[in-house]
């Protein structure tokens, strides 16, 4: 029981913040026992991600590259967290993806604004 207390434990992986731009990424195990950072909240149609770079979730929680061509229409996959990160330099794969990396610059950037004034509680008599 105990050994599989802690391969249940080893396969929560949890999350993280990207050395290089500071947004969180999931880390999840993968069938070769190994883990590989993927972008959160992100599952695009399997069919328009490479085959190489296209993160089928397992039953169990693990993940594995998913080569099959074509896929099914409706199967979604996930992407590493590298492929959408702003901070590094990457070439342009898919024009969604340019997108995405556009869309975390600019959320990174929001993460270091200072926050508004809170609002006025009463204003003044104006006549």
């Amino acid at each position: 029981m105990g050994a599989l207390e802690k391969a249940s434990r080893r396969l929560n992986g949890g999350q993280s913040r990207c050395p290089f731009c500071g947004l969180p990424q999931d880390r999840v195990a993968t069938l070769e026992q190994d883990w590989v950072m993927l972008e959160p909240d992100m599952a695009p149609l399997a069919h328009m991600v490479p085959a190489d770079y296209r993160w089928i979730e397992l039953s169990d929680g693990r993940v594995t590259v998913y080569g099959v061509c074509p896929p099914d229409q409706f199967q979604r996959c996930r992407i590493e967290h590298r492929l959408a990160c702003p901070a590094q330099a990457l070439p342009d794969l898919w024009p969604w993806l340019t997108t995405l990396r556009g869309e975390n610059a600019r959320q990174a950037e929001r993460q270091d604004e200072p926050k508004p004034p809170p609002p006025i509680e009463e204003w003044p008599d104006a006549g």
